[in-house]
């Protein structure tokens, strides 16, 4: 593993819940977990007992108080978010759906700041370190939900929360056998007749003044593939229900299908026409925002100054492994050893070319992705860089309703569902994309970088790290995952494979993933360059296509994503670096000792909270 360099430790962000305001539910969550945390001793892979006593010995009246306010948290979030709970496991509430009405985000907003105040009345210091940990997170979700309720207000302006909650009150009942199907089909028909609601709520609470363009056109777009989620799951069944339920059934997808038209009907004619809000949420919001997504002290500007020098590094990187694969051929560019940025940027340009002639065809992506997947996980044991878990990541089409955010995801089951299978989704390449569209796309998903898009979703990323999640002891923290913590792994993932040789050390593998974690680089650049810094359409596409090496399809896709999402873009480049510096740290620390998979399974061990407290706890520091 070549290090990078750290010259000021990152500090990690939650992964954006599905519940609650602070982001759309657009992609789906890989949460995992267990029961609730006992405290009487450490979780495998902590710090020791006597670690614990030397950074002050633990109070159990206040590890009591905080065990009790958790499981409250716990028990009313799922209550006030019945569509995420069934997600996370709790199937209590199958048959409900959120409440975004007015007196609805009242409870929301009476809720966290009661659990706020009672929190406040619990001195942290007397915890456990586990729970000082767990404190430190639940305290950020709560502000950051009364702040999202009260500031941000995206109830008002941001339509896709309403289109990903419809979407997901199906989808989460019927993507994974939890229960027998008469069961869900019942949960189904419940919701369906509540998923108008849903439409009418948005419909009172959008201000189309306040509602971008952008995110108006992507719901109208979306909006039928609510009806999709019918289609495939619901009518195929449909005969698992007999007489009067059978009737219900058939009663609430004819009045679902009204309800989608009416809602279609609305946003067509007068949401899309009349949508005139900024989708630049501006500096003060931004800032704010991505102080609840990182949970890092961290400012924006830190963030972009550590990010371009990593950018002119990797690219040094790039064209020395460019020099080295275009020695002596034909009509190669200039490579000199000192090269003027266009010379730097011609000679990237033209090694990229030798890898983007290998590519999958059309209709093969998802089949090739089964087969990187299995590739990669014969690897990873082979190498013995990490525990395998033995469950298999099925690869699926994503549902269309989540389509038109990101290229693919990893979708595992909720902490409180046990033997559930993971989703590693891919979005199919639209139908009305031409020859050359098609052609930009399939350049940039490559078959090298379609290795790599398996290795960060599922073997050794965001699956293996969601699988060894699911054993660590705390539910709060599984249900508060850290994003920046997953989605970092997932990129750390990319280097670690390629520094072990994968694919017989290929240095256009190499080179793939260098452009791979430009991406990652150029993410958390892009993305305050568009939400504060009013970067057009033209830099935005300049940047990512020149700096970044993206092909345009990929480019426009992620020019859309950055007007339709903010500060979450970040979380791979920031999650990346405390990846890479933590693992320096403890390799400075142990010196000889340090064993890899030792330390990756160690990692993975503490149910994903930001990185910044993995460190403190692997290294015996304070909890901060």
């Amino acid at each position: 593993m070549r290090l990078r360099p750290s010259p000021t430790p990152f500090a990690s962000a939650p992964r954006p819940l599905a519940f609650g305001l602070l982001a759309p539910a657009l992609l789906a969550l890989a949460l995992s977990g267990c029961g609730p945390r006992d405290t009487a001793e450490p979780a495998a892979g902590t710090a020791p007992a006597a670690a614990i006593a030397k950074a002050g010995a633990s109070d159990p009246a206040a590890d009591t108080a905080f065990a009790a306010l958790s499981k409250r948290w716990l028990d009313e979030v799922m209550r006030l978010n019945p569509v995420s709970a069934t997600q996370i496991g709790d199937h209590r509430f199958d048959s409900e759906v959120d409440d975004l009405s007015a007196a609805g985000r009242q409870r929301q907003l009476d809720f966290n700041r009661k659990l706020l105040a009672e929190l406040d009345a619990i001195d942290a210091a007397k915890l456990s370190r586990e729970n000082q940990v767990d404190a430190a997170i639940l305290r950020n979700r709560l502000e950051s939900e009364v702040w999202s309720l009260q500031t941000l207000q995206s109830w008002a302006w941001d339509p896709m929360i309403y289109n990903g909650l419809a979407g997901d009150a199906i989808y989460n009942l019927m993507a994974r056998e939890f229960a027998p199907m008469p069961q869900r089909l019942k949960s189904a028909t419940a919701r369906m007749e509540k998923i108008p609601q849903i439409f009418a709520q948005a419909r009172a609470n959008l201000d189309p003044a306040r509602v971008p363009k952008i995110h108006a056109e992507t719901v109208s777009k979306q909006n039928a593939g609510v009806l999709s989620l019918i289609d495939t799951f619901i009518a195929p069944n449909a005969g698992q229900l007999k007489g009067a339920e059978r009737k219900r059934l058939d009663a609430a997808v004819a009045g679902l299908r009204k309800a989608v038209a009416e809602q279609q009907d609305w946003l067509d004619k007068t949401l899309v026409p009349n949508a005139k809000g900024n989708f630049r949420i501006g500096q003060t919001l931004y800032d704010e925002k991505l102080k609840f997504s990182l949970n890092a002290s961290l400012s924006r500007a830190e963030i972009k100054q550590r990010a371009q020098a990593e950018l002119a590094r990797v690219r040094e990187e790039m064209y020395a492994i460019a020099q080295r694969e275009l020695k002596d051929k034909p009509g190669a560019p200039a490579l000199p050893d000192k090269p003027t940025p266009e010379q730097q940027q011609k000679a990237i340009e033209a090694a990229l070319e030798l890898a983007y002639a290998d590519k999958p065809a059309r209709d093969k992506v998802v089949d090739f992705a089964k087969q990187t997947t299995a590739d990669a996980t014969a690897f990873t044991r082979a190498k013995n860089l990490v525990t395998v878990p033995d469950a298999p990541v099925k690869i699926i089409l994503m549902p269309e309703f989540q389509r038109g955010v990101a290229l693919a995801y990893c979708d595992s089951p909720g902490p409180l569902d046990k033997g559930l299978d993971t989703y590693y989704a891919i979005s199919p390449i639209p139908d009305d994309w031409n020859a050359q569209q098609v052609d930009s796309f399939l350049r940039e998903y490559n078959s090298r970088m379609v290795h790599l898009l398996s290795i960060h979703e599922a073997m050794p990323g965001h699956y293996l790290e969601g699988a060894h999640s699911a054993k660590a002891p705390s539910t709060l923290r599984a249900v508060l995952r850290s994003g920046v913590f997953a989605e970092g792994w997932a990129v750390y993932t990319e280097d670690m494979m390629a520094d072990a040789g994968y694919l017989d050390g290929d240095p256009l593998f190499r080179l793939v993933q260098l452009k791979f974690y430009l991406r990652s680089i150029g993410n958390a650049i892009l993305d305050q360059g568009v939400q504060v810094e009013d970067w057009s359409r033209e830099q935005a596409m300049e940047f990512m296509t020149r700096q970044t090496f993206q092909q345009e399809r990929e480019a426009a896709g992620k020019w859309v994503r950055a007007q339709l999402t903010s500060a979450q873009l970040p979380t791979y480049f920031v999650g990346a670096q405390e990846h890479f510096d933590m693992r320096k740290a403890v390799q400075a620390k142990l010196g000889d000792k340090f064993e890899q998979k030792a330390y990756h399974d160690q990692v993975l061990s503490y149910g994903a909270p930001p990185v910044r407290f993995v460190r403190q706890l692997m290294l015996d520091e304070p909890i901060r």
